[in-house]
């Protein structure tokens, strides 16, 4: 049958992204879409933090960068700063750019390792330019530069998500997109095809539709309470199951810091996420470890100022479902799954998963075979980013509490293990199936933890002296240079998009 009618169960960053990008599809083809969302009905909303791949989505959307950021209160952010995971008093930035660049077709944290060999004390820290423009709170863009010749600036943003949906839905509804007021009370479901025929609403309204995303948060109302899908857990790799968020005001007079904070604890970690007018403050915990109470304690007395709101406590499994796309139901946001934002991934899956639904999409009708390859693609998707996450937990060499050496000594994937140990030899990191970590993103968190290479790329041998001595102090000025010029973050932010006050 073919797809005329477009529903949207849920609202919120997942829902609206969703309505977004899909009123697109009306410019060529009259689709109704329909987004139903109640306002009794919470968002979780603790997802202020993205990574590059997000850009393309305001990309596709056309939306000035600067209109965006002042809407959604937002900030740049150059990666990820870890305090207390290797071993306490530690930190590290998994940066966004990369460390230099390939040299004669080899990574080059081999040649950096080969030189750091030979005697060379200079971190490799130095040769990346995200890491070095956060440590010292500084932020441009790649267009802002007079020269050329310059390495590029990767960032992402630091957005408040519940402004960033209400910006969407401003978008989506001039594009067509209806919103209807109201919480869903059954689900219809065809007999003979098992697919869903329409939602009905506490006042009696029946919407139906031909494809229905479903955005309703960790209920899946769609795809688990009507579908029945199943819930692949995963809390033996990654324990923890609770957060407990809340914002609050900067009184320390610091500006916003160009890259999010990710703090471990005694049984989890804090993020910090930095915006124009307050900071996101979370903790994420594992409750067979730790209480409610002592959690929240620890998260008031390491914030930045007063508490800005009532603390939101949350309940989550680690997991995903068993199907993401199941009949004619799409699961996105939470209803698909969830993984600790601790790489900054919640809002990414969101984007992938729209990205894959409009590559797979056929207005002519839901076929098998893409319903097979939205699920295959996803669950790889999902299962790399796991083994990435437990490698932040895993590795570590805290031993100062019962949760930490649990974490040090479970069990991991195979996938991982092979990952960790080839690096531990020689360096060798493989990507596989178009993972989104990069090189240096495991590099950065495999050297940060703790994990040392024994050796390198043995084709580093045949670069030529004093050659490739003298490239790799080229990139080392070339950053400092940069970086030496680029304004305060805060600065930056209040010439290019700043907020309205509040």
């Amino acid at each position: 049958m073919p797809i005329e009618k477009i529903v949207i169960v849920g609202g919120g960053t997942a829902g609206w992204m969703a309505a977004a990008a899909l009123s697109r599809v009306r410019a060529g083809r009259d689709v109704a879409i329909t987004l139903v969302e109640s306002e009794d009905i919470g968002t979780v909303g603790v997802g202020e933090a993205t990574i590059p791949p997000f850009l393309d989505f305001n990309r596709l959307l056309e939306v000035d960068e600067r209109e965006m950021l002042a809407a959604a209160q937002g900030s740049f952010k150059l990666g990820i700063q870890f305090v207390n995971w290797g071993k306490q008093g530690d930190s590290y930035i998994h940066p966004f750019g990369n460390y230099g660049y390939q040299m004669g077709g080899i990574s080059f944290h081999h040649v950096w390792q080969k030189y750091r060999q030979s005697g060379d004390p200079r971190p490799i820290q130095v040769f990346n330019l995200e890491t070095m423009a956060a440590h010292f709170g500084r932020f441009a863009r790649t267009e802002d530069y007079t020269r050329e010749d310059l390495p590029p600036v990767n960032y992402a943003y630091h957005i408040d998500a519940g402004r960033y949906a209400r910006f969407l839905r401003g978008y989506a509804e001039k594009r067509g997109v209806v919103r209807r007021e109201g919480k869903v009370r059954n689900v219809a479901i065809a007999g003979d095809s098992g697919f869903v025929e329409a939602v009905e609403l506490e006042d009696g309204t029946r919407i139906e539709g031909d494809l229905f995303i479903d955005c309703s948060g960790f209920r899946g109302l769609l795809i688990e309470q009507a579908l029945g899908t199943g819930y692949e857990d995963w809390s033996n790799y990654l324990p923890c199951d609770r957060a407990v968020a809340l914002p609050c005001l900067r009184e320390d007079g610091s500006g916003p810091l160009p890259y999010t904070r990710a703090t471990a604890h005694s049984a989890g970690w804090q993020w910090q996420v930095p915006l124009q007018h307050r900071n996101g403050n979370g903790h994420v915990y594992c409750s067979s470890f730790m209480g409610d109470d002592e959690a929240h304690d620890i998260l008031v007395g390491n914030i930045a100022g007063k508490p800005g709101a009532d603390p939101n406590f949350l309940r989550f499994t680690t997991g995903r479902r068993k199907k993401f796309w199941n009949k004619n139901v799409v699961a996105l946001g939470l209803a698909s799954g969830f993984m600790e934002p601790l790489e900054s991934t919640s809002i990414h899956l969101i984007y992938t998963g729209i990205n894959k639904l409009i590559a797979l999409l056929s207005l002519d009708g839901i076929t098998q075979a893409q319903e097979d390859a939205f699920n295959r693609l996803t669950g790889k998707e999902y299962a790399r980013i796991r083994d990435f996450l437990i490698l932040h937990y895993n590795t570590t060499s805290r031993d100062d509490s019962a949760f930490w050496n649990h974490c040090r000594t479970m069990a991991v994937p195979d996938s991982l293990t092979e990952k960790v140990e080839l690096f531990r030899r020689n360096g060798q990191i493989f990507r596989e199936d178009d993972e989104l970590f990069t090189e240096t993103s495991w590099a950065a968190v495999m050297m940060g933890q703790g994990i040392s290479m024994q050796g390198h790329n043995a084709m580093v041998g045949t670069l030529k002296e004093p050659d490739t001595g003298r490239e790799l102090d080229g990139i080392e000025q070339s950053i400092r240079y940069v970086v030496q010029h680029m304004p305060a973050h805060g600065d930056y932010l209040r010439q290019y998009c700043p907020a309205p006050a509040q």
